[in-house]
C-alpha cells in the first residue's frame, strides 16, 4: 500500500473541464468522494500532475486541518483524479486488503485515535505519509473483510438513496412552487402581516442547570445548514425556555439563519424546538400557507441577504424578515399546492429519520465489527431489521 501527497495547485491551474480535482470538500459525504469538484486541464494533468492522480478504489485521506476525513473514489467515476495538496491517497494492495474494508476500519475510533496521538502539531495539525503507513488497522481474512465491507456498505447504499430520494423531492417540489408562481396571480405580502416571526434566544449558560436532563430542543445556527432539522443541537429544561429569550417554534416552521457563517441558510424545522439568537423562526397556523411559505422565503432570499448590514459579521435582522415581502397567491393556489407538497415534505423527513437510524446502527456495528466481537452473520441481521 502505499500513495502520494496531493498536489500544489491555485486558481489559475483550474479549467472549466478535464481531470477533476478531489478536496476536502468531496470527503466525508459517506464511503465515497461526492460533491462539486474543479478541473484541471489534461494537458496541466499529463505534464505535471501524473504521478498526484488518484484511481478508482484509491482511499483519500485528509493530510492538514480537518484530520480524520476519508473517502474512496468511487468505482463508477473517471478513471483519473488528481488530489489536492492537503490530502493523501493510499492504493490499497487487494492481495491483502479489501479496499472498502480498509476505509471502514479508518473511521474506527481506535484509528482516530491514532491518527490524533501522532499528528504534528506544528502549525496547523497535520500527519504525512510516513506517519499513515505506521497506522495499524486490523486485518482478517479477505473473505471476512469483504463480508464486513459488504454489510457497513449495504447500510451507506441505504442511506446515500434515502438522501438522493430526499433531494430529488425538494427539487420537484422546488420546480412544482416555481411554476405555479409563474402561471397564477399572487400579490406581495409582508411576513409580518401573514406569519408569526420569531426571533430564537440562548439560556445562561452560566446556569448549568438549565441545560441538564432538559426536554426542550434547542437550536444552534449550524442546525440550519440542514435542508430539514430533524433533531436538535441541545436540550433545556423548561424554566430555562421560561427565563430567557428562547421561544418554541413548531414542527413545520421555517427556520433562517441570520448572522455569521449560516446567514441565508433556510431549513424547515420537523418537530417542536427553541432556537438562539441567530435563528428567526416563521410560520402560520395555516397549514396550507406554512406548507408555501418555505419555498416562497427561499425565493425572496436574495432580496432579504441585500438588506445585510455590519463590517466585521454580516447579519439581517427579525424586522428585516418581517419586512420580508413575498409572493402569495389565492386560498384555492395554496391549498393545492399544500396536497402536493406537504406529504411530500413529511416523507423526505421520514427518510432523513430513517438515516439517522441507520447511521446509528452502522456506526454501533463498526467496532463490534473490526473488533471481531460481533459475527458478521449476526451483523446481517441486526442491519436487516433496520431496512438495509
Amino acid at each position: 500500500m502505499g500513495g502520494p501527497f496531493g498536489s500544489s495547485l491555485v486558481g489559475s491551474d483550474y479549467a472549466i473541464t478535464g481531470v477533476p480535482v478531489i478536496r476536502g470538500g468531496n470527503l466525508n459525504h459517506g464511503r465515497f468522494i461526492s460533491g462539486d469538484f474543479v478541473y484541471v486541464s489534461d494537458e496541466k494533468f499529463a505534464n505535471d500532475l501524473s504521478r498526484n492522480s488518484a484511481a478508482p478504489g484509491d482511499i483519500v485521506y485528509t493530510q492538514r486541518g480537518t484530520l480524520g476525513q476519508v473517502s474512496i473514489v468511487p468505482p463508477d467515476l473517471a478513471a483519473r483524479f488528481v488530489i489536492s495538496q492537503s490530502q493523501m491517497r493510499l492504493r490499497v494492495s487487494t492481495d491483502v486488503a479489501v479496499p472498502e474494508y480498509v476505509y471502514y476500519a479508518s473511521t474506527t475510533n481506535d484509528f482516530l485515535k491514532q491518527v490524533g496521538d501522532r499528528a504534528i502539531s506544528t502549525g496547523v495539525p497535520h500527519i504525512n505519509l510516513g506517519i499513515l503507513s505506521q497506522l495499524e488497522i486490523p486485518l482478517p481474512p479477505l473473505p471476512v473483510q469483504s463480508a464486513i465491507a459488504e454489510v457497513l456498505g449495504a447500510l451507506d447504499d441505504k442511506i446515500a438513496a434515502n438522501t438522493r430520494l430526499a433531494e430529488i423531492m425538494d427539487s420537484v417540489l422546488t420546480l412544482d412552487f416555481l411554476a405555479r408562481l409563474r402561471r397564477t396571480e399572487s400579490r406581495e405580502q409582508q411576513l409580518g402581516a401573514i406569519a408569526n416571526v420569531v426571533l430564537g434566544g440562548t439560556p445562561s449558560r452560566a446556569r448549568a442547570d438549565y441545560w441538564t436532563d432538559g426536554t426542550i430542543p434547542w437550536l444552534n445556527s449550524g442546525a440550519v445548514n440542514a435542508t430539514r432539522i430533524i433533531e436538535p443541537s441541545a436540550f433545556i429544561t423548561v424554566e430555562a425556555l421560561q427565563k430567557s429569550a428562547a421561544k418554541l417554534m413548531p414542527s413545520g416552521a421555517t427556520l433562517l439563519a441570520i448572522t455569521g457563517a449560516t446567514l441565508g441558510q433556510i431549513a424547515r424545522l420537523e418537530m417542536r424546538a427553541s432556537g438562539n439568537q441567530s435563528i428567526v423562526g416563521v410560520w402560520s397556523d395555516d397549514v396550507d400557507l406554512n406548507t408555501w411559505l418555505y419555498f416562497a422565503i427561499q425565493s425572496r432570499l436574495e432580496t432579504l441577504l441585500a438588506r445585510s448590514t455590519g463590517a466585521a459579521q454580516q447579519h439581517v435582522s427579525k424586522g428585516d424578515v418581517e419586512q420580508l415581502a413575498v409572493p402569495l397567491p389565492s386560498q384555492s393556489v395554496l391549498a393545492e399546492f399544500s396536497s402536493v407538497a406537504t406529504p411530500l415534505l413529511e416523507l423526505a423527513a421520514v427518510t432523513e429519520r430513517e438515516n439517522l437510524a441507520l447511521a446509528a446502527t452502522r456506526d454501533a456495528l463498526l467496532p463490534q465489527l473490526m473488533s471481531g466481537k460481533l459475527r458478521v452473520r449476526d451483523a446481517e441481521a441486526i442491519a436487516a431489521d433496520v431496512g438495509a
